[in-house]
């Protein structure tokens, strides 16, 4: 296996381009030590609709204005979401085995397809070269905690405190997020604001939508609170960083995780919708003390970070230098 000067093997992360998967990929390369190279990609039809255990696609089948991938192909090859598993297997073959393929989240392909696959708690699939974590790999260090936090800190300072961060997502397959939705959250918000004199920072998503960002405004309005509106860089970290307790919407298994790694009290919003994995995913947190339920109090507790992120990091080293004494890379 190559390797750049540092001696870090160079690294594709590749993805269709979500946030929630951009975050785990390249989180884990970073703390694997390497300079990642994002590639976002999508399939063109029929491919979008090929099984992988079916048919690979060629390189080819890539839509109008996906990442090219061509050779030289890289030593470690990262990905994450369901239109990626295709795309790495057929890039573990061009390149002879020589890519070493980690795919984060269940493939829904055998397992040997890959040389390592890292799932959560609340997906099914295990096996030799399956990693098992408790929450989602992230992007979140103290590093970049406080760097934010001391960028943001001016425009939060005359916000009272405690300060609530409120991570607000939206709708996806599972969950449902509605302006209707969205009042109920804002009362409970409000009331959570009377009992205990707290300032909010808000940040909406990009699954948010517009009707539910405005139904935010307005149910928010008279309250000491600050609405990231969308221009400029993101404060998310910053407002992870300054914030004294997180409350986050369900919907999303990638911000909850990334709230965790503050170890603050991290509050959980339910939302309408159900799905099976999640439902384990957020009652394993809960009865591990990790997270409680939003339900209009801001509450105080401690608890031990997650540290995924690290762990997997390590293993993947562990591999990577096995393979490289053992001649195969």
């Amino acid at each position: 296996m190559t390797a750049t000067q540092s001696g870090a093997p160079i690294c594709w992360c590749l993805t269709e381009g979500h946030a929630g998967m951009e975050s785990q990929v390249l989180g884990l390369a970073e703390a694997l030590g390497t300079a990642p190279i994002a590639k976002r990609v999508r399939l063109r039809f029929p491919w979008t609709h090929v099984p992988p255990r079916l048919a690979l696609p060629p390189l080819t089948a890539q839509a109008e204005g996906s990442t090219l991938l061509i050779p030289p192909w890289p030593d470690l090859l990262i990905t994450c979401g369901r239109r990626s598993v295709s795309l790495s297997m057929r890039i573990r073959r061009l390149s002879e085995g020589r890519t070493f393929t980690v795919h984060i989240q269940d493939p829904h392909v055998p397992a040997d397809c890959f040389d390592m696959i890292v799932v959560p708690e609340h997906d099914r699939l295990r096996g030799p070269n399956v990693m098992v974590t408790r929450a989602a790999i992230h992007r979140v260090t103290t590093e970049k905690l406080n760097m934010g936090a001391e960028r943001l800190a001016p425009d939060l300072a005359h916000l009272p405190r405690p300060l609530a961060a409120v991570l607000v997502g939206g709708s996806n397959r599972r969950y449902r997020l509605t302006p209707r939705r969205v009042k109920t959250i804002c009362r409970s918000l409000a009331q959570a604001v009377g009992e205990s004199g707290a300032g909010l920072a808000v940040t909406p998503s990009r699954r948010t939508g517009a009707e539910n960002e405005a139904a935010l405004r307005a149910g928010l309005a008279g309250l000491p609170a600050y609405i990231w509106g969308g221009a400029g860089e993101n404060p998310y970290l910053g407002l992870l960083g300054l914030a004294d307790m997180i409350v986050v919407t369900a919907d999303s298994v990638s911000m909850v995780s990334e709230a965790l790694a503050t170890g603050k009290p991290v509050h959980v919003i339910e939302c309408e919708g159900l799905s099976r994995r999640f439902g384990t995913f957020h009652a394993g947190l809960r009865a591990a003390g990790l997270t409680r339920p939003f339900r209009g109090h801001l509450e105080t507790w401690a608890y031990e970070p997650p540290d995924d992120t690290r762990k997997v990091a390590e293993e993947l080293a562990h591999r990577l230098a096995a393979r490289r004494m053992s001649g195969k890379g």
